[in-house]
């Protein structure tokens, strides 16, 4: 009995040394060492700023309207007898053609008349200057014959006026925009009878910035106080009939000489010959039609231009300087069209900017860019503008 208990003492103080040396195997054994973990820097597109001589490109809207558009009104009184088919909304008339006819019996009855009193008023004055020349007529009695016949005269050029009155129409080839009045009804001088408008050519206005008279060559003053117009830039005009794309060809011939109080624009006047397409086979440029317009602006000197997207706000940027910190910085914006964003800074050429669209950026923030870290889908050599290219 007592050799059981001795071995299994022995035993169990075999396997209490065994799990001892165990546990201080463990416990002395050395750490690995630990491998710093580095976090990587956010990588970021960024363009070098480059000057460029740029071709700006000046973006408008308008409506066509048309250069002359009358109130077409009866100037005699009487019952219309003639309408010509082509007065109708839409209908296309000719210079001088007779659009419609007022009844012209009692104007015709009047200019007999009036040239029946200047035969006779003629044949008193021829009279009384004979007798005149020959002593038997005082001055005074000539002098009155004369009169007499002046006013005759002067009668009979106005019932001729009336006569041609009768006849309604229009100095110019044009449409019809309304119809006010009708075959036999009955007119007094003033009353409506429709709208008419010339077709030789159209005019768009154009809204120009301040920033944007800057690169458009506007036509020379003198000219324009001269004749009314002078040509200028050519503008391309754009519209979307029939859900095609057209386009048309003007040039800008004038401003309207004011800067808008609310909106401190200034309109420039576009002129489009022919917009119906009647001589040329362009499509049809209708009145009314809203328009882009599009001017190449004059070249300008070195410029900087970037991305729209860029700029944060009005006029921030994200710069990564020389240690791949950000630093945000505002900058002055000389222009902005659709795409871009132009700066006359030439002290920036050099500097990197960031293109990726940062959400909170903060001053400071450690990053990497596709500048250094190039790869196949991105060019190290981008840069923030091409002189050649326009917008």
């Amino acid at each position: 009995m007592r050799r059981k208990l001795q071995r299994a003492l022995l035993i169990f103080t075999i396997f209490a040394v065994a799990i001892l040396g165990a546990v201080a195997m463990v416990a002395l054994k050395p750490e690995p060492p630990k491998r710093e973990q580095q976090e990587l820097a956010m990588l970021v597109d960024a363009i070098e700023l480059e000057a460029s001589v740029a071709d700006v490109v000046i973006r408008s809207q308008g409506t066509v309207r048309p250069r002359t558009e009358t109130v077409l009104s009866a100037e005699v009184s009487g019952s219309i007898i003639e309408m010509s088919p082509k007065f109708v909304a839409g209908g296309v008339f000719e210079k001088a053609e007779v659009l419609m006819r007022i009844d012209p019996t009692d104007y015709r009855t009047a200019v007999d008349r009036a040239r029946a009193l200047v035969n006779q008023r003629q044949i008193e004055h021829d009279g009384a200057l004979k007798l005149r020349t020959q002593g038997y007529r005082a001055e005074a009695e000539y002098a009155a014959a004369q009169a007499a016949l002046a006013s005759a005269k002067a009668d009979l050029a106005r019932a001729e006026r009336d006569l041609d009155r009768t006849y309604i129409r229009l100095p110019y080839a044009g449409i019809v925009r309304s119809k006010n009045a009708d075959l036999g009804q009955f007119v007094n001088p003033g009353t409506q009878l429709g709208v008419t408008f010339a077709t030789d050519y159209a005019e768009v206005r154009l809204a120009l910035t301040d920033q944007d008279l800057a690169f458009v060559e506007l036509p020379d003053a003198r000219a324009i106080a001269e004749t009314g117009a002078a040509e200028g830039q050519v503008v391309t005009l754009t519209a979307v009939q029939k859900g095609e794309k057209q386009e048309w060809q003007g040039q800008i011939v004038r401003t309207e000489g004011v800067v808008d109080e609310n909106s401190r624009v200034t309109y420039a006047v576009v002129h489009v010959d022919d917009p119906y397409g009647f001589d040329t086979e362009l499509p049809a440029l209708p009145m009314g039609t809203f328009v882009s317009a599009t001017v190449s602006g004059t070249a300008t000197g070195e410029m900087i231009r970037i991305p729209r997207s860029t700029v944060r706000g009005s006029n921030q940027l994200v710069f990564v300087d020389t240690e791949n910190l950000l630093k945000i910085r505002e900058v002055d914006i000389f222009r902005f069209d659709s795409n871009y964003a132009y700066l006359q800074d030439t002290s920036l050429i050099g500097e990197r900017v960031v293109v990726t669209a940062l959400e909170n950026p903060i001053n400071g923030m450690k990053v990497r860019t596709t500048l250094d870290e190039p790869d196949d889908s991105t060019d190290k050599s981008r840069v923030a503008s091409s002189a050649d290219e326009s917008t």
